[in-house]
């Protein structure tokens, strides 16, 4: 009776460790998975944090050249505003005290470039200084024709002189 009680107690044993082991397989397995898991979500964190911070950079670049792109823009002049350049050269007319109307406005077929005529009126130095202002801009101008006349004895005013000036735009954006 012994016997059989002791080869009860061996098989119970062995089936519980048995089944011990095989519930430690299983855990070690779950682990096992659950480090594999967490390795590929590391990973893909890594990734979405290192596009993040390139995302970042980039938005930082972009704000820090922001001025350099505006003024970089200045220097063009787009076909559908105008007005900007024209109001440039009326405005540097005015610092050099210097009458200034523009006559015509065109843009040319065979290049990108606008075709300006602009005609001044002042003394030989206000029309020197408007010609230098003018070629001294931030836009790319390049004079095709320019006529300066002394109208002193027309119009009887002492130093009085013309200008009419032909131009082009060359930093024209259709």
């Amino acid at each position: 009776m012994q016997f059989i009680l002791q080869k009860k107690s061996l098989i119970f044993s062995i089936i519980i460790l048995i089944i011990s082991f095989l519930v430690f397989f299983y855990l070690l397995k779950g682990i096992n998975d659950n480090k594999d898991t967490t390795e590929v979500i590391q990973k893909e964190w890594q990734t979405e944090a290192t596009y993040r911070d390139n995302i970042r950079f980039i938005a930082n670049l972009v704000k820090n050249i922001e001025p350099q792109i505006n003024s970089l823009e200045t220097h063009f002049v787009q076909s559908s505003d105008v007005v900007p350049f024209l109001n440039t050269v009326e405005k540097l007319a005015k610092e050099v005290n210097a009458e200034a109307e523009v006559v015509s406005v065109n843009v040319a077929k065979d290049s990108p470039t606008l075709l300006v005529e602009m005609k001044a009126q002042g003394s030989f130095e206000t029309i020197y200084k408007l010609i230098t202002l003018l070629e001294n801009s931030p836009y790319i101008i390049e004079f095709t024709s320019v006529d300066i006349q002394d109208v002193s004895t027309i119009t009887n005013k002492n130093n009085e002189w013309t200008a009419s000036l032909h131009m082009k735009l060359i930093s024209f954006i259709k």
